[in-house]
């Protein structure tokens, strides 16, 4: 077939509203389940352990903990079965591929660092240090005057 045919296919299964995330940020994935005549809304929260493929086979795979064990879910990014994608949290990871969460326990398992703002951390530092110098200023005692 003709490339620019499949391209003019394909153009119309796109998903219209985009949602940006990326690997190791937490998600909340809203999916439409069917049971018999009625549609309802199930909702999947976890972190983005991965992101795969391009056009209308991406896919993005959440994991989360549920009852102490280990659950993940691979999502079409285009499905229309994926109502809404919610980012409740941006990560800072450095892997394309977070598949050592696997191995973690606990908390470990789903603890990636927050994001942080550049400049929010300057100033956060700054004000820090500054607070921390007028409590030990105060918290000294006054130097005691000599007599002779």
């Amino acid at each position: 077939m003709n490339q620019a045919l499949l391209d003019k296919i394909e153009s119309e299964q796109y998903r219209k509203d985009k949602s940006e995330f990326a690997v190791g940020d937490s998600v909340r994935v809203h999916t439409k389940v069917v049971e018999g005549d009625k549609e309802r809304i199930q909702v999947f929260a976890g972190v983005v352990i991965g992101k795969r493929g391009h056009g209308l086979n991406e896919t993005f795979t959440v994991r989360r903990i549920s009852y102490g064990e280990g659950v993940e879910r691979i999502f079409p990014v285009n499905s229309p079965r994926v109502d809404k994608i919610e980012v409740e949290r941006k990560g800072a990871v450095r892997r394309a591929k977070l598949t050592y969460l696997r191995t973690r326990l606990g908390k470990g398992a789903t603890l990636v660092k927050e994001k942080d703002d550049q400049t929010g951390t300057a100033q956060a530092k700054a004000a820090k240090s500054k607070k921390d110098k007028t409590e030990a200023a105060a918290a000294a005692p006054a130097p005691a005057a000599e007599t002779k």
